[in-house]
């Protein structure tokens, strides 16, 4: 790959001290065993959009991403794949999300599914968990398919919520049980992503599951790590000290980003791989201590409205002043991940294509326009603030 093109010169990652963990085929890229680690992105452009999709997959392959993951979520999207796989022979990864039965539509066209065992309780209530992920795995064995099983906090099996337990527990639960669920169908092609918006936990889940489990390949990530540079540095702290132990064969940052800059993703990602080369760990250690988190997720093709970028960027400066404050602000950009990682913080946006959802923790303060919403936010995060001052300590 030209340096003029990626920054990046014809470099690959170098393999890190890795797990024991089997090898597993997508497309053009090995990811496990002692293959290098993979690096992976994701189209922010609506897939319909077939010219600024396509545009969009070139900028990552040309900043050195090996897979690029594509949401679908209705027959228009699959259409636009068909048009899309006829003009890239990128390895791409297609997200199903809620829609999982679009993969019988989607698998000839693409070298990998990714399916969240949290949202596969959204259709077909009546065809059960173990029935849905044998569609899913029969679908990729016949058209040589990998898998990602992928967990993440933000969307939680809600049965498992329901218990009681801490997410981390659920989350780890919930990886290993689609473990055996796809490998009761005989499959082995799959990988696992265990992520949350807290690096802390993100370091964690992946240790227990790679004690559990290690043969089985790891995608890492923080996801709704936010805006750049608080983003990256988010995930830089979890993900290093986990690739300097051997853990993880692929990754991804997800950042907060305009269309055209999303190759700065796949820049982080080879920058945070180098340093876990070179040893820069204990400076990247997450951190306990209590200060402003803004979570935002990633910007890709379900953002209900282009605003969001923006929005969470106003966000950002509208809270500036209270950078060393116990304050946790999620902006989200669909209900994707939405309602879950919103009811986990102290103030939560949750977007809407027309207006924006203002939660305090689980309560719906109300829904405000674009332009209104940062004022009111600010409001709400004094108050909590206050109330956090005002309480007796535990």
């Amino acid at each position: 790959m030209p340096e003029s093109e990626s920054g990046i010169g014809d470099k690959e990652p170098r393999s890190l001290r890795q797990r024991p963990s089997r090898a597993v085929k997508v497309g053009t890229c090995t990811i496990g065993s002692s293959a290098p680690i993979a690096v992976q992105s994701m189209c922010a452009t609506k897939t319909a959009n077939i010219e600024a999709t396509l545009a969009q997959i070139h900028l990552l392959e040309c900043a050195g991403a090996h897979i690029i993951r594509i949401a679908v979520d209705n027959q228009r999207d699959v259409e636009a794949l068909q048009q899309i796989r006829k003009e890239t022979a990128a390895n791409l990864v297609i997200d199903l999300q809620e829609n999982f039965q679009l993969a019988r539509a989607v698998a000839p066209l693409v070298q990998k599914l990714r399916y969240n065992p949290g949202h596969l309780h959204h259709s077909r209530h009546g065809m059960s968990i173990v029935d849905k992920v044998k569609f899913l795995v029969d679908i990729a064995g016949a058209n040589s398919c990998a898998l990602r099983i992928g967990v993440n906090f933000g969307s939680l099996d809600p049965a498992r919520k329901a218990q009681g337990k801490s997410r981390e527990h659920s989350a780890v639960e919930s990886a290993l049980e689609h473990c055996e669920l796809v490998e009761r169908c005989g499959f082995s092609s799959y990988v696992v992503s265990l992520k949350s918006s807290n690096p802390l936990a993100v370091v964690e889940i992946n240790r227990r599951f790679a004690a559990l489990r290690p043969e089985v390949p790891l995608h890492l990530g923080v996801t709704e790590a936010g805006l750049p540079p608080e983003g990256i540095e988010k995930t830089r702290s979890a993900l290093v000290p986990l690739l300097a132990e051997g853990i993880g064969d692929t990754l991804r940052v997800s950042l907060t980003l305009p269309d055209a800059e999303k190759d700065r993703e796949v820049r982080a990602a080879y920058e945070i791989i180098e340093d876990a080369h070179t040893g820069r760990v204990s400076s990247a250690a997450p951190s306990r201590a209590p200060a402003l988190n803004v979570i935002s997720c990633p910007s890709c093709s379900r953002v209900e409205n282009q605003a969001f970028v923006s929005l969470a960027q106003h966000v950002k400066e509208a809270l500036s002043d209270l950078a060393d404050k116990p304050l946790t602000v999620a902006v989200m950009g669909c209900r994707v991940n939405g309602p879950g990682e919103t009811d986990e913080a102290d103030i939560g946006l949750w977007c809407a294509p027309g207006f924006v959802n203002l939660k305090r923790g689980h309560e719906l303060i109300g829904r405000f326009s674009y332009a209104e919403v940062i004022a009111r936010m600010r409001e709400e995060a004094e108050d909590v603030l206050r109330k956090k001052q005002a309480a007796p300590e535990q």
